[in-house]
């Protein structure tokens, strides 16, 4: 019976929990999301520009341990199709991590607490955030045939430079969503995305 009262506390805390509204259009992700906490949107950023991540949601599988339930923050899927169950570097976990990754086996999930570093080191975040400004923008077939042959003959651009291959689409919302769209990649670590940035084709 303890057991018991401890799941349904677990799911009223779960319900009751302040939730963080995504204002804008996901990559990987649902149209519109909710999340637990901002290092919880902050987390779906990351995910969003990450290559290896193929979709996330924010519901997922709850978790049984004998401490109760969890409800992670994402169910994502990677690139090698393993699922994951995903926790932000704020949450308050009601077991370690090794019994939540144990749970996860169980479900044929695997689970990890991302760290903070991971997050909101270095510049990725912020680079993240000012792409996904321009997430869902569409981009002429002109342009982005214009964009990918001067690619072709260059082998990399500066992002001023491929600037100069949009007519139809405006410019910077047309580079910004062929990145979004894995047609072009830019380094997201190195510094803030500025005329300088380099720019690289992706080839499947």
């Amino acid at each position: 019976m303890a057991s018991q009262d401890h799941v349904q506390q677990t799911r009223r805390a779960i319900s009751s929990r302040p939730q963080f509204s995504a204002n804008r259009t996901s990559v990987k992700g649902p149209t519109c999301a909710k999340f637990r906490s901002r290092a919880a949107r902050d987390l779906a950023c990351i995910l969003d520009l990450d290559s290896s991540v193929v979709s996330w949601a924010c519901s997922s599988t709850p978790l049984v341990t004998e401490q109760g339930e969890h409800l992670p923050d994402f169910r994502m899927q990677d690139a090698d199709e393993v699922w994951w169950l995903l926790d932000a570097p704020d949450r308050k976990l009601p077991s370690s991590p090794e019994i939540l990754s144990d749970a996860a086996v169980a479900q044929d999930h695997r689970y990890r607490l991302v760290g903070g570093p991971e997050i909101y080191d270095g510049f990725r975040l912020r680079n993240a955030k000012d792409l996904l400004r321009y997430a869902g923008h569409s981009v002429s077939l002109g342009d982005r045939v214009r964009l990918l042959s001067a690619l072709d003959d260059h082998g990399s651009l500066s992002f001023a430079d491929c600037l100069r291959a949009f007519r139809e689409t405006q410019p910077v919302a047309a580079l910004a969503s062929m990145i979004l769209q894995g047609f072009v990649e830019v380094e997201l670590d190195e510094g803030l995305i500025g005329p300088e940035t380099m720019v690289r084709r992706i080839r499947a």
